[in-house]
C-alpha cells in the first residue's frame, strides 16, 4: 500500500468511529435531556459536545480521497448540515427548562428535521465511500438498507407533519384540540420522533461500522 495514503485512510477510521459513537450518543443525550433531570444538571454542554463530535467525524473522513469531487460534495453537504445540527444542539437544554415556550420548541422541531436529513445525507455519504473501496458485498448491503433507511426517514416526516397539520385544524372537537396543545404534550412528541428515527439510526450505525471495518482489513490485509 501507498505510504502517503495511510494518513488519510486513519483519518477516514477515526471519522467513522466518531460517527459510530456520536449518532447513539446524540440520540441518547437529546431524549435524556428532554424526558429526565441527569444532563440538564451539566447544562447545554452534553448536546454540544455529541452534536461537535459528528461534525468532526465528517471532517475527518473529508480528508479522504480529495480530488473525488462526487464523493467531496456528498460530504460538504453533510458538514453543513451537521454544522447546523452543532449550532442548534443548546436549544434542547433551553426547551427542557421551559417547555411551554413555543420559540424553543419550533427550534427543537427544526433540529429533528436538520438531524434526519443529515442522517439521509450520511447514507450517501456511505453510499459513495462504498463505491471506493475495494468489497462488492459492502456496496450491494449500503444500497440496500440506505433505501429502506429513506423510506423509514419518509414516513416519520410524513407523521410528523400530519400531527402539526391536525394540531392546526380549528374545526376538531375541543377534547382533541386541548390534547394537542403545544406545552402540554411537548416531551412525548418529542419522544415519538425520537422513534421514527430509531431503526434508521441503528442500521446507519451497522453500515459505518461494518464500513469501518472493511477499511481496517484493506489497510492490513495489504500491508501483511
Amino acid at each position: 500500500m501507498n505510504a502517503d495514503l495511510l494518513p488519510s485512510l486513519r483519518r477516514l477510521v477515526r471519522g467513522l468511529s466518531a460517527l459510530f459513537w456520536g449518532l447513539p450518543s446524540t440520540l441518547l443525550i437529546c431524549v435524556l435531556m428532554a424526558m429526565g433531570e441527569f444532563p440538564r444538571a451539566l447544562g447545554f454542554l452534553p448536546p454540544v459536545v455529541t452534536t461537535g463530535l459528528l461534525l468532526f467525524g465528517v471532517f475527518e473522513l473529508s480528508r479522504y480521497q480529495p480530488q473525488e469531487r462526487t464523493w467531496q460534495l456528498a460530504l460538504d453537504r453533510a458538514k453543513l448540515l451537521a454544522l447546523v445540527n452543532f449550532g442548534l444542539s443548546p436549544f434542547v437544554y433551553f426547551w427542557s427548562r421551559l417547555p411551554s415556550e413555543a420559540y424553543y420548541f419550533q427550534i427543537v422541531i427544526s433540529l429533528a428535521v436538520t438531524g434526519l436529513l443529515f442522517l439521509y445525507q450520511l447514507n450517501l455519504v456511505l453510499q459513495r465511500l462504498a463505491a471506493m473501496l475495494p468489497d462488492e458485498t459492502l456496496r450491494e448491503d449500503i444500497r440496500f438498507f440506505t433505501g429502506l433507511n429513506l423510506t423509514l426517514m419518509l414516513l416519520g416526516l410524513v407523521l410528523v407533519g400530519g400531527y402539526h397539520l391536525l394540531a392546526r385544524l380549528e374545526y376538531l372537537p375541543q377534547s382533541v384540540i386541548e390534547a394537542l396543545e403545544l406545552g402540554q404534550l411537548a416531551r412525548i412528541r418529542f419522544a415519538l420522533v425520537v422513534v421514527l428515527v430509531l431503526l434508521p439510526v441503528s442500521v446507519t450505525m451497522s453500515l459505518v461500522w461494518k464500513t469501518r471495518d472493511v477499511v481496517l482489513s484493506s489497510v492490513f490485509g495489504s500491508r501483511s
